[in-house]
C-alpha cells in the first residue's frame, strides 16, 4: 500500500467510528499526560468532518490555546479563545482571523493525522503543512488518534516529522 491508498483507507475507516465518543476518550487521556500538564501554550486544530475533535480542551482556562491558519503554503499559529472569530479556509476548516504569532510561544502541538505508525510517524493529508511547520519546532508533538488507525507503516519520507507521543483510544 502507498500513502495515497492509506489515506483513502483511513478516511473510509473513520466514517465507521464513533468519533464523538473517541474524541471524548482522547481528550480525557491527553489532559492526564505530563506533556499536557506541563504545557502553558498548546496548539490544537479545528476538526474536519470525521476527525478527532479536541475543542472541549478550550474550556481549560489554565492554558492558552492556538489554532493553525494557512497562508500561502505555510502554517501559522494564532492565539485563540472560545468565541473568537473564525473564518472558512480553502481547506473547508475554520481558521482564526487574528494576527499570527511566533511558534516559539508554543509548548505543545496537537497534530492532526489520518493514521500513525508504530514508529510514531503520522500520515497527514498530503500538503506537508505540518511537516514544514514542525521542522524546527522544539516543543512536544502529539497525535491523538483512534486505535483503529494505528498501522505498521505510513511509509515515512525524509521530510516527515516523527511525533513525540501518540495517544490512542484503547
Amino acid at each position: 500500500m502507498d500513502k495515497n491508498s492509506l489515506r483513502k483507507w483511513a478516511k473510509e475507516k473513520r466514517k465507521n467510528l464513533d468519533m464523538a465518543k473517541i474524541s471524548a476518550i482522547l481528550s480525557s487521556k491527553l489532559v492526564q499526560t505530563n506533556e499536557y500538564k506541563s504545557s502553558k501554550n498548546i496548539m490544537i486544530f479545528y476538526p474536519l468532518e470525521n476527525e478527532v475533535n479536541l475543542l472541549s480542551l478550550l474550556s481549560d482556562h489554565s492554558k492558552q490555546f492556538y489554532l493553525p491558519r494557512i497562508v500561502n503554503s505555510e502554517l501559522e499559529c494564532c492565539a485563540y479563545n472560545l468565541g473568537d472569530e473564525l473564518c472558512q479556509s480553502k481547506f473547508h476548516t475554520k481558521e482564526p482571523t487574528c494576527k499570527a504569532c511566533s511558534k516559539t510561544n508554543i509548548d505543545t502541538v496537537i497534530v492532526p493525522a489520518l493514521a500513525v505508525d508504530t514508529n510514531k510517524y503520522r500520515l497527514g493529508y498530503g500538503g506537508g503543512f505540518y511537516d514544514r511547520f514542525l521542522k524546527d519546532f522544539s516543543g512536544q508533538k502529539i497525535v491523538c488518534i483512534p486505535s483503529e488507525l494505528i498501522v505498521d507503516s505510513v511509509y515515512p519520507e525524509s521530510h516527515d516529522i516523527k511525533m513525540d507521543l501518540i495517544i490512542h483510544s484503547k
